[in-house]
């Protein structure tokens, strides 16, 4: 009677209440959908955007939309929480694959132990890439024009 109370008690666990089975839905399926999106689709967006100085512990955001005429335009700034520091971007960024992106605009940093706490302006096209498996687009032009020290200036995947 025990056995048959058990096993009668597991068949209803595994099958429910309703009689059907539960989906599962596994982490490695996201994955494979994540694998599926375009370069664009990755790109366009709202995205977590850091620059090292300021703090990785929380981050500003990064909007990149698609104009009208097919451009993809990226704007987006993180400031800083102790003080008036801060990093601005602004330009329009092409897709060269899922890993590179080109930024053509201006990269505005502030950072209070830098350049004498002036803004540090830096306009031309950039590359962003992401390496080492890294869920992020790095600021491959990291040498600071200002000062002798480089600058992690990060765009994040969306989540």
């Amino acid at each position: 009677m025990k056995k048959y109370l058990i096993l009668l008690l597991l068949s209803f666990v595994v099958v429910g209440v309703n009689g059907q089975t539960k989906k599962r839905t596994t982490k490695r399926k996201a994955t494979v959908t994540q694998r599926a999106r375009t370069p664009e689709q990755m790109v366009i967006g709202k995205h977590m955007l850091s620059l090292q100085w300021i703090s990785w512990d929380y981050y500003g955001t990064c909007n990149i939309t698609k104009q009208p005429d097919g451009t993809l335009r990226c704007k987006g700034e993180q400031l800083s929480r102790e003080n008036d520091d801060y990093l601005r971007i602004d330009g329009e960024i092409s897709i060269v694959d899922a890993k590179h992106l080109v930024f053509t605009g201006t990269i505005a940093t502030k950072i209070y132990h830098i350049n004498n706490g002036q803004e540090c302006l830096r306009e031309g096209t950039f590359d962003f890439e992401s390496t080492q498996n890294r869920k992020y687009w790095r600021l491959q032009q990291m040498e600071n024009p200002c000062d002798m020290c480089a600058d992690y200036v990060d765009i994040y995947f969306k989540r």
